[in-house]
């Protein structure tokens, strides 16, 4: 018999305590924000009843012995326990992989280094500390300053788009999200207690994002950067920001350092993002929270309410960078965290520009920024609030997208994400509740789906939240959201809507809080209790419009180790998939493939990237690609014709580890510092990838 892979870790998913430190301030073990009273789905669908056919119905049972195929070595009550999860694989599993996905899958492994699918070569496009704009130094980790950082790559990137460099054959403009620094991995000799000030200068400047050229082997898929091009840029910390939209000047931005509100110095820990289609990229601010120290000394009830609800409630930082810049204390600058948790733009194509924030898009930890057009030309975009039990959210723009490359329409698209309606998702299942048991399994119409609608927030100066001003939404978007019923779900991260069918996916990494006392029990769209590994959501808008206001959803994948019954593959047979946990970050190929990386794989395996059949007798077969080094999480892919692009971030993050204990030898052996970096990959043979 074969036993269900092992779950490693007490910290959600398989992250380290390190991890947890240092990217989101130990968010999960904190009080949740959200403690509002709306129904979880499970609530919502109480006494209903299933609407599908009494056919259809029957016909799931007609054909689940002959979906019930055992795989080897699988415990015969495991195959009975999915049933009805095999009937969607009926006749499934023949022939050849989709195409795109046609390679031998990566095995789970613990190996420290980037393993990639047999008979492809890769290589490293840039580090942490590589220089990349003029004047820079080559990375010393002995000698570094914040001056050295601010024209070198950033640290642990995340987030990464790809687009052209006009009139440059072979070259490509690559935008790349620094999330945060791991200070202990950073600083030969750091003391937590006790950093120093140029230690928090160096890492103001790791944060942010690097824009750099990159140039192609034109016989093969390697990438290399081009350090000192002429377009290439680094926003950190303190680079100062354009403030935008309905909320620009609202006495709620507003600092002794700004008494405008209207100009913001940095952004922090950036997620997730998306690149427009006007040229321009978006990136979402994620865990601020954790850069603001002593919010549990705010005595006003109002302002201390909204600065717990966003997850600002206690005394010094991890970073301390209280002690060098009074903006990040609380008690000295009570308005001070309302300037982050923003989606950005900026334009990769001039250095020279000044990089906005966008209020008419909300506020709060932004993972995501993927955007869409009507048919009439209007911009969509669709983000997740990456918080275990908060919500879903879409902006749908009120102007048109003027086309062509003059003047007139790169100053009219740069007004389009500033007017519209910002909307949140409430979700609802049609499975009645008794079919939700919390331990995975399909209910009887064969499918975790339902339908839902967006409940409009605010649109330009007004509000439809009662109580709340338009500025209000905006700034305390997550309280508006509260206010008017949104569903909460497990951590909404990466969304993407696909470019084939407009169909909208969205990961769900995970939630151990799913299902504990005084937590939401399982529900439709979250089945399972103690959620370990996460799901991926599909989500059709109503007669394919992004603009609607109601749409359906199913779940399309139900993560884990695929000998665990309470996972689902799209219906794919289930010993025929690599098994998958955390997913984090997804994009598609030009097959209409979803490709995913995990964050913080919970089945002992190190983290990877997956693609994924979304169509065809192929649905739902999942197939790992690769896999990154010891410590580190797979971020930002990018799926191209002839090669495939990951952002490896915080390599060597271990419980433990430091500059004098590394974790890792990656990506340059032993001896060298452990640094994040962005690698390239490709076939040997110089073809397309999965064909």
């Amino acid at each position: 018999m074969r036993k269900l892979l092992p779950l490693i870790g007490s910290h959600p998913g398989g992250r380290s305590a390190l991890t947890c430190r240092y990217r989101c301030g130990d968010a999960c073990f904190h009080e949740v924000p959200n403690t509002s009273g709306n129904p979880y789905i499970g609530d919502v669908i109480a006494g209903a009843l299933s609407r599908r056919s009494v056919l259809r119905a029957g016909a799931v049972v007609s054909v689940a012995a002959a979906a019930g195929v055992t795989a080897v070595g699988r415990a015969p009550e495991a195959v009975a326990a999915e049933g009805q999860a095999g009937a969607r694989g009926a006749g499934k599993g023949a022939g050849k992989a989709a195409r795109g996905l046609r390679f031998s899958p990566v095995a789970p492994n613990t190996t420290d280094a980037v393993v990639v699918a047999e008979g492809h070569d890769q290589n490293v496009v840039i580090r942490w500390g590589d220089p990349i704009l003029r004047g820079a130094p080559a990375f010393d980790p002995a000698n570094q300053s914040a001056k050295a950082q601010a024209g070198q790559f950033g640290y642990n990137n995340d987030y990464m788009a790809v687009l052209d460099v006009p009139r440059e054959r072979g070259r490509q403009l690559l935008v790349v999200n620094h999330e945060y620094t791991d200070e202990v991995l950073m600083f030969a000799g750091y003391d937590a207690a006790n950093p120093t000030r140029e230690q928090a200068e160096i890492a103001w400047a790791a944060h942010g994002l690097s824009v750099l050229v990159t140039e192609e082997d034109r016989r093969l898929g390697k990438l290399t950067a081009v350090p000192r091009h002429r377009l290439n840029r680094r926003i950190t910390a303190t680079t100062p920001f354009e403030v935008t939209g309905p909320a620009a000047g609202s006495k709620l931005l507003r600092t002794s350092a700004d008494p405008t509100g209207k100009r913001i110095l940095g952004t922090l820990n950036n997620c997730g993002g998306g690149i427009t289609p006007w040229g321009t990229v978006l990136s979402g601010e994620e865990n601020f929270n954790q850069y603001f120290a002593n919010g549990g000394s705010v005595t006003d009830p109002a302002t201390a309410a909204r600065l717990k609800r966003y997850g600002i409630a206690g005394a010094a930082t991890e970073r301390k960078w209280e002690r060098f810049d009074k903006r990040f204390d609380v008690a000295q600058e009570p308005n001070e965290p309302h300037r982050f948790g923003w989606v950005i733009e900026i334009d990769p194509y001039d250095p020279e520009s000044t990089p906005r924030k966008l209020t008419a898009l909300g506020r709060f930890k932004h993972e995501a920024a993927e955007p869409r057009l009507t048919a009439d030309g209007r911009p969509v975009l669709y983000m997740g609030d990456d918080e275990k039990f908060d919500y879903f959210y879409k902006f749908v723009s009120s102007k048109r997208m003027m086309k062509g490359d003059s003047r007139a329409a790169r100053e009219h698209n740069r007004t389009l994400l500033d007017e519209g309606t910002l909307y949140v998702a409430k979700f609802t299942g049609d499975s009645p509740a008794g079919e939700i048991d919390g331990s995975g399994k399909l209910p009887e119409d064969g499918e975790f789906d339902g339908s839902g609608e967006w409940i409009p927030l605010a649109s330009g100066t007004t509000s439809y939240v009662e109580g709340m001003t338009a500025e209000e939404v905006y700034v305390f978007t997550r309280l508006a959201a509260d206010k008017v019923g949104a569903t909460k779900m497990d951590r909404p991260e990466d969304v993407e809507p696909s470019p084939r069918t407009g169909k909208v996916y969205v990961a769900l990494t995970n939630n151990s809080d799913r299902g504990k006392a005084g937590k939401a029990p399982a529900d439709e769209a979250n089945p399972r209790n103690g959620n370990k590994h996460g799901q991926i959501l599909e989500l059709t808008e109503r007669w394919g419009d992004p603009a609607a206001r109601r749409f359906g959803w199913r779940l399309f994948l139900v993560c884990g180790d695929p000998a665990d019954p309470s996972t689902y593959f799209g219906g794919f047979p289930k010993d025929q998939v690599s098994p998958i946990s955390c997913p984090d970050n997804i994009t598609f190929d030009a097959h209409g493939n979803l490709w995913i990386s995990t964050d913080g794989n919970a089945l002992g395996s190190h983290d990877g990237l997956f693609g994924v059949a979304t169509a065809g007798s192929r649905r739902g077969e999942v197939k790992q690609f690769l896999t990154v080094p010891t410590g580190a999480e797979t971020c930002g892919p990018i799926v191209q014709d002839r090669r495939v692009l990951v952002a490896v971030q915080h390599p060597g993050e271990v419980d433990g580890a430091s500059v004098e204990k590394p974790a890792s030898t990656w990506p340059d052996g032993p001896g060298k510092l452990t640094r994040p970096s962005v690698i390239s990959v490709w076939r040997r043979d110089g073809g397309n990838i999965g064909v």
